[in-house]
């Protein structure tokens, strides 16, 4: 018998984001070494609010003088709050595909954003803090800066939008998974659209969506897609999957399309 289930609210919203990110993963756990925790400068720390102490990293052991790729993985409303296995199991699909698909030695790095902020109030994707969470990237790992890649799913897509909305210039490519283009919740839109995309227009984009979702609608990337091209972005595209809904992750990035498109962007080659 099917069962009704009735979402009456955003915290409901957030146990169905917990329900498919968690069903993306296959034998998470056991690989969960390759991923390290890494504490955020103290310096920095003092000045956010929404984001965890420690953030989890996946850094090349081969070569480690040389500059890498960044690959910056915003997670999914299930992973919020402060436990680290959350953003593991959610980053090892990511993982798994890079070491498929691709020859790439690259940096793989996903901050957490709190449940709560340290100040009151809901935690939530911040851009001036992801600025300085950046920067610390910047000074501490190997980083390639025209080789920086912004990429989340859901909550995450939603916070890769935001992101990018305020600072393209961060960035070779971004690429949202299912997103959400507003801060209030899933189907919110913000009124600042056109602003977000005169600034993505700056930089290549590839959108994902799953025509069956229900959570985040494909409408939502399909309507900043459009609106990034109506201001002037060339580079900007979607895939919508007709039989997805929004677990549409693990299509993704169980195939080899996302990696060679997003490690073909490079900024210097402008």
């Amino acid at each position: 018998m099917k069962k009704l289930i009735i979402i009456a609210s955003i915290a409901a919203l957030s146990f169905v984001y917990i329900n498919t990110e968690n069903s993306t993963i296959s034998g998470a756990e056991d690989s969960n070494e390759e991923l390290k925790s890494l504490n955020i400068d103290k310096n920095i720390l003092q000045k956010v609010t929404s984001l965890n102490s420690q953030f989890v990293a996946s850094v090349p052991r081969k070569n480690s003088e040389l500059k890498a790729p960044l690959i910056i993985y915003l997670h999914g409303a299930g992973g919020k709050g402060d436990d680290l296995n959350m953003i593991k199991r959610q980053v090892m699909p990511l993982l798994k595909g890079i070491q498929k698909f691709t020859k790439e030695q690259c940096i793989v790095v996903a901050p957490q954003c709190l449940k709560e902020s340290r100040n009151g109030g809901r935690g939530t994707w911040k851009v001036e803090e992801l600025n300085l969470f950046l920067e610390q990237l910047k000074k501490t790992l190997s980083v390639d800066v025209n080789r920086i890649y912004l990429t989340g799913n859901s909550f995450g897509g939603y916070g890769s939008w935001l992101w990018g909305g305020h600072n393209p210039e961060h960035f070779a490519a971004i690429l949202p998974i299912v997103g959400g283009i507003g801060p209030g919740g899933p189907k919110d839109v913000t009124p600042d659209l056109d602003k977000w995309a005169a600034k993505l227009a700056q930089v290549p984009v590839y959108a994902f969506a799953g025509k069956k979702d229900r959570v985040v609608p494909a409408e939502r990337s399909e309507r900043m897609v459009a609106a990034i091209i109506k201001a002037g972005g060339n580079q900007a595209k979607i895939k919508v999957y007709p039989n997805e809904a929004h677990g549409a992750k693990r299509t993704v990035l169980s195939g080899p399309e996302f990696y060679q498109w997003m490690f073909s962007k490079n900024r210097g080659n402008k």
